[in-house]
């Protein structure tokens, strides 16, 4: 004890003076790390500038969720790779658009007071994603009659926040209600914006009277069509100073207002091999006898299958049961087992549960008296009872069904009469005892039952039904399968990633690339026009990690190491192009199609050359076409009937310097040389009050033609005038 006291009394300032520059040293090394947030000038964590407004990596990946649980929610469907790499882009091109946007409200004073925000969620005029919210297939702000209540918005999120873990216990339900109010708020000037803009849309009345007079011209042309095709490929010499002055011609065709990047890849696809299928079979037959004598094929099959949505309770027939094999499998005993057999990408056994007879659809008719709505007792078990009761003896004495069906709960004056029509596929998704009343009773049969659902939050209730018609009457079968998916074992991924390491090694310059393409037989593949915020590669999905790859090398270096995509395939790549913001260069890529529409423009002129001043008759026979008429070219319409869409056709029809009977010049068209007669020209005999409603129809129709068209083109427009710039290394 001496010694340590010692120890502390001569070493103690010095031990401590240590610790603190170790502190200091620790804490400055962390600051410039960013975990301190960036008080000592750290670590950036931006991930692009908008107008020179920084965007967070936290606020981006907010986000980003935020527009995943509105796609799950809205668009009703799960995301795959594909789908949340597409949100990130469109998340990107959105905060560019609410940058600039949001700038100009401030400018014209748009905004959206405390009342309007709150009745854009709590309110009877709620927004349109307020009013479809749904979570877990149900709508939880509607009411019994399925009508939009706004005093359940508030109620439930009152009632969540007193008891979240019982009301709420996953949290996901006010995660994605957050997600829906956050961007209904955030999005309200930018709405107020587009209205405004869609509002301003304004067709002159001049413009609309020249437009109704168009469509009032008619006229009558003779043509030939000469092809391009009659020129042969072979025939028609492409320099570089021909696709250089097409492009200098053409330059609007030909600029980008984002930088990209193209390349050439190999894909190596992870595949399962023939022994993986023999260990997913293996599986099954393992596990045959001991399902055939399961009890419980619901619980089985949940503890063995791979898809854990596989057994349904559903009775099938041929309609609906889509297996390949459902002939075959309908034909089993019941408690037999079928397979294994491969379907769908995975390995399957079925067995045969129960068969019945039942209609593939079946209508009746209800009414119903509700004891308790799941959220609130309506009345009495006894007063409910003794209301459907009454309800039954009225209908016994006489009195019509139509009546008194508006003393059901879930009345609907769109339905008046109360009939519900119910294929066979629905029944899992009834009452049981409904379902197994009208599917399994017979035609005119009539029934009072009590339902109970009180186990999954529904409601207690009595039913009047009546079975009004059974229709295709025919044998079903209920099925339990177990599937194995059909997956490349380690082994199997092993090889596939030993040929991708094999190729990229041997392939360290793009020539070496290209020899190898052949010495290994594989096939290579091109992917062009990547831009840097792009998260998806045409014909690979999801590839972000290639698309920064690509922005820091230059052309001709291939990767070093295969990337793995989607747990899909091993990809090498090899950098062909760059492209900066600007006019393009000529790329391999491009090329082809360039020297295409070089060799058309110079087909056109020799066609004109060779038939100028030739009659129909002779150009005809010169190129074995034939003359064709034509009785119906409208002014106002660039289609002409037999055909095609050929604006300029439609253009030189009418245009002062084609005489009558005389032929015109060649017109070039999409895919040929055009040589035309004007027979004749009508116009539409004027009449004032029908002139009047033309130009009034033909406004209307401009109108909504340019506010389409603003709906469709706003944002990108927009979007064009930010100055966005990508912190490549923080996506």
């Amino acid at each position: 004890m001496a010694v340590i006291q010692k120890i502390r009394n001569r070493y103690g300032k010095i031990a401590g003076a240590v610790i603190a520059v170790a502190l200091v040293s620790f804490i400055v090394s962390d600051a410039r790390n960013g975990s301190f947030g960036g008080i000592f000038g750290g670590h950036d964590t931006h991930v692009m500038t908008i107008d020179g407004t920084k965007v967070e990596s936290k606020e981006y990946e907010q986000r980003v969720k935020e527009y995943e649980t509105l796609t799950e929610i809205y668009g009703n469907r799960q995301l795959d790779d594909a789908a949340r790499a597409q949100i990130r882009e469109q998340v990107m091109q959105s905060m560019a658009y609410e940058t600039v946007v949001g700038k100009m409200c401030e400018k014209l004073g748009i905004e959206t007071t405390e009342q309007e925000k709150k009745e854009m969620i709590y309110g009877q005029n709620a927004h349109q994603l307020v009013k479809q919210f749904t979570y877990m297939g149900q709508q939880p702000f509607n009411n019994e009659n399925k009508q939009f209540d706004p005093a359940r918005v508030k109620g439930i999120e009152d009632q969540i926040a007193k008891d979240p873990q019982k009301t709420d216990p996953y949290g996901k339900f006010m995660e994605n209600w957050t997600a829906v109010k956050n961007y209904v708020l955030r999005m309200s000037n930018i709405d107020k914006f587009n209205t405004l803009m869609a509002a301003s849309v304004y067709a002159p009345g001049y413009d609309a009277k020249r437009e109704a007079a168009a469509n009032g011209s008619m006229a009558s042309i003779r043509y030939v069509k000469v092809p391009f095709t009659s020129v042969a490929d072979n025939d028609v010499k492409v320099t570089d100073d021909d696709l250089k002055a097409y492009m200098a011609k053409h330059k609007a065709m030909f600029e980008t207002e984002q930088a990209s990047r193209a390349m050439d890849y190999v894909s190596f696809e992870i595949i399962p091999a023939s022994a993986d299928s023999g260990k997913s079979i293996q599986a099954l037959e393992e596990i045959k006898d001991e399902f055939s004598k399961a009890k419980d094929n619901k619980l089985y099959v949940g503890n063995k299958s791979d898809d854990i949505n596989a057994f349904s309770e559903a009775y099938m027939n041929k309609k609906n049961f889509t297996s390949r094999l459902a002939d075959t499998i309908m034909n089993q005993p019941i408690g037999s087992i079928f397979g294994p057999y491969l379907e769908n990408g995975s390995y399957r056994i079925t067995k045969m549960v129960d068969k019945k007879v039942l209609p593939d659809s079946v209508k009746c008719r209800q009414i119903l008296v509700v004891v308790n709505s799941g959220k609130e007792v309506v009345m009495s078990d006894t007063a409910a009872k003794a209301k459907i009761d009454s309800i039954v003896a009225q209908l016994n004495k006489g009195v019509p069904f139509d009546s008194l069906v508006k003393l059901s709960a879930d009345y609907n004056p769109a339905n008046a009469k109360g009939e519900t029509p119910i294929v066979l596929a629905q029944r899992p998704t009834l009452f049981k005892e409904f379902g197994d009343f009208v599917f399994e009773g017979k035609t005119g049969e009539k029934k009072t039952l009590k339902v109970d659902n009180t186990k999954n939050n529904g409601f207690i209730g009595y039913y009047y039904i009546e079975i009004l018609e059974q229709k295709e009457i025919g044998p079903t079968v209920q099925v339990a399968t177990i599937t194995k998916n059909l997956l490349p074992s380690d082994s199997t991924v092993n090889a596939i990633f030993g040929r991708a390491n094999e190729f990229a090694a041997k392939s360290t310059n793009a020539a070496e690339f290209d020899a190898n393409v052949k010495k290994m037989g594989v096939d290579k593949r091109v992917a062009d026009n990547i831009k840097e915020n792009s998260y998806n590669i045409q014909g690979l999905g999801g590839a972000r990690e290639i698309v920064k790859w690509m922005y820091a090398q230059k052309v001709g270096d291939v990767s070093k190491d295969p990337f793995r995509i989607n747990d899909q395939r091993y990809v090498v790549a090899k950098l062909t192009a760059i492209e900066e913001k600007g006019q393009l260069n000529i790329t391999s890529t491009m090329r082809p199609q360039l020297e295409q529409k070089v060799k058309e423009e110079k087909k056109a002129e020799s066609i004109m050359a060779k038939f100028k001043g030739q009659a129909l008759e002779a150009i005809a026979a010169g190129t074995g076409q034939t003359v064709a008429q034509s009785d119906s070219v409208v002014l106002g319409a660039p289609f002409i009937p037999g055909v095609g869409f050929e604006p300029k056709v439609v253009g030189y029809t009418f245009s002062q310097g084609l005489a009558p009977n005389t032929v015109s010049q060649g017109i070039k068209s999409m895919s040929g040389v055009y040589f035309i007669t004007l027979l004749g020209k009508t116009t539409k005999p004027t009449n004032p009050m029908q002139e009047q409603f033309d130009v009034i129809q033909q406004r209307k129709n401009s109108e909504g033609q340019m506010r389409n068209y603003l709906q469709q083109m706003l944002q990108q427009s927009i979007s064009k005038s930010a100055k966005v710039e990508y912190n490549m290394k923080n996506f």
